[in-house]
């Protein structure tokens, strides 16, 4: 049985952590960790890690990025391994995290669907195969009340497909600006806001008379607290060192 604290357990993907964590028999909450530590009847939440008593094998993140530090202070405290699920970090967090990696296990992914990284190898293979005779753009499209954009996730596939190109690629984020012919060296990034929608994310390899395209639509946010429940499991008996969901889809 893995014993899991829930950072931001009061939110929306805390909620649904909980509540997929409930029909499952291989796991359970210890604790919770937010700002708001409205009860639910389930787990003790507390406003900050250190006051925790409950003991616990692993601990997933789906807060804020200024919650980083004190959780990874206190992951490496308990010698607990930490599942990263939240987006938004600077370049300096994720050189924090790595350097934590170092200590206690950290499972860090800007999406915890095994769908948007198996999404991700294809587009990877694509590229190597067709090289530079075919454009690269991503559209990612999410509901209205997500402020960052572009999504974490349509970053993570351009950083994965730009890692496999032999010559450095350029991220063009729109072309409202732009009055020129589009280069080789562009990898396009676009976003629309609107409604209800969960996460979608196309990426289109554009050629002369043909276009290949690989897109991924999540339905609910289900995918992803299974992702991270299922991370979580996984990470429970692993080393220390960085893990992703590539290491979930071998």
């Amino acid at each position: 049985m893995t014993r899991i604290i829930v950072s931001g357990c009061n939110g929306t993907m805390g909620r649904e952590i909980t509540a997929r964590v409930r029909v499952r028999d291989d796991c359970s909450i210890a604790a919770g960790i937010d700002l708001h530590t409205d009860a639910n009847g389930l787990f003790p939440i507390y406003t900050s890690p250190d006051q925790i008593q409950e003991n616990a094998d692993v601990l997933i993140d789906f807060s804020h990025p200024s919650l980083l530090t004190s959780l990874l202070s206190f992951a490496m405290d308990k010698k607990m391994p930490v599942v990263l699920c939240t987006t938004g970090y600077t370049e300096e967090q994720v050189a924090e995290l790595k350097q934590a990696s170092q200590k206690i296990p950290v499972f860090y992914s800007r999406n915890m669907s095994i769908g948007i990284n198996l999404l991700i190898e294809l587009a990877k293979k694509a590229a190597l195969v067709l090289g530079d005779q075919f454009d690269i753009e991503i559209v990612e499209m999410h509901h209205n009340q997500k402020i960052d954009a572009p999504s974490g996730t349509a970053l993570m596939i351009a950083d994965e497909i730009a890692n496999v190109k032999d010559h450095a690629m350029r991220y063009q984020y729109d072309r409202h600006s732009q009055r020129k012919k589009r280069s080789k060296d562009e990898i396009g990034i676009h976003s629309v806001r609107g409604g209800t929608i969960v996460g979608e994310h196309e990426v289109i390899f554009a050629g002369s008379q043909e276009v290949i395209t690989l897109s991924h639509s999540a339905q609910s946010k289900e995918v992803f607290a299974n992702g991270a429940i299922n991370a979580a499991v996984y990470l429970k008996n692993q080393p220390a060192g960085l893990y992703d969901m590539s290491d979930l889809l071998k």
